[in-house]
């Protein structure tokens, strides 16, 4: 008969999949650090030989590594979903940022029907409090604090779609945005009638997904990412005037 004893599970097997899927899940973030081994293996309820166990196969695997007198922390393991040849590419050419924003338009907007669907109540409570945060930054008028939490935002509306396929690769994609490879976020805050549109988008994509309206929040991240596109050609259409201008300026002094 086909049939063989059950042996228990090695404890350290069971550690190795707990933190498998805390990464898998987008919880434990590439560079964030695990806490130290008297304390892990204390949240854990397992002995510190099980867990060196665990933490050397995730090792192995590339999950997890070691920085001398600094402790372990998750790998950079999105680092490599662009080369640094294809990262120089795209911001280096206007077409890779058009296609980055149709990208977004599409994928966000699955994440926000999804998220309105699918999302707990507490990951509309995440949503709705990274929003009020925005809102507080608009008062304040801090183009750099509005930036970062406007990617915050867009992130917490994927996470709440639950799907981790989705949520790495938009994670992937999100870091290169805030390194400015696509296109300088703080710029378009720095407009203050900018300011005040985006803002109404959020608070109109915020207000689908509180409402579990899936139509109405793809329909409002659509808008959202063509008024990006839109507000993105003028700028670039500006900065090219500007440099004509100058050009005058220069030839009308040298007369």
């Amino acid at each position: 008969m086909p049939f063989q004893k059950i042996e228990a599970e090695k404890l350290s097997q069971s550690v190795v999949q707990q933190i498998e899927l805390l990464i898998l899940r987008g919880i434990l973030q590439p560079g964030e650090r695990l806490p130290s081994e008297r304390e892990l293996s204390d949240r854990l309820g397992v002995s510190r030989p099980s867990l060196r166990e665990a933490v050397s196969d995730l090792q192995q695997r590339g999950l997890l590594t070691s920085r001398p007198n600094a402790g372990i922390f998750v790998a950079d393991v999105l680092g490599s979903a662009f080369s640094p040849a294809l990262i120089g590419l795209f911001s280096s050419h206007e077409e890779a940022v058009i296609d980055y924003v149709a990208f977004r338009r599409d994928m966000e907007a699955l994440s926000a029907e999804r998220a309105a669907r699918l999302g707990t109540e507490t990951d509309l409570k995440v949503i709705a409090a990274v929003f009020a945060k925005m809102e507080a930054a608009h008062q304040k008028r801090d183009p750099s604090d509005e930036a970062e939490l406007d990617a915050s935002f867009h992130m917490a509306i994927i996470e709440a779609s639950h799907n981790v396929v989705m949520l790495h690769m938009m994670r992937s994609m999100y870091d290169l945005l805030r390194s400015g490879v696509f296109y300088n976020r703080q710029v378009m805050f720095k407009n203050r009638l900018t300011r005040d549109h985006l803002l109404d988008q959020h608070r109109a994509i915020n207000d689908a997904v509180q409402a579990r309206d899936p139509a109405a929040a793809r329909a409002a991240i659509e808008a959202h990412m063509d008024f990006i596109q839109t507000a993105m050609a003028e700028q670039a259409k500006a900065g090219r005037n500007e440099a004509i201008a100058k050009l005058r300026l220069e030839h009308e002094h040298s007369k």
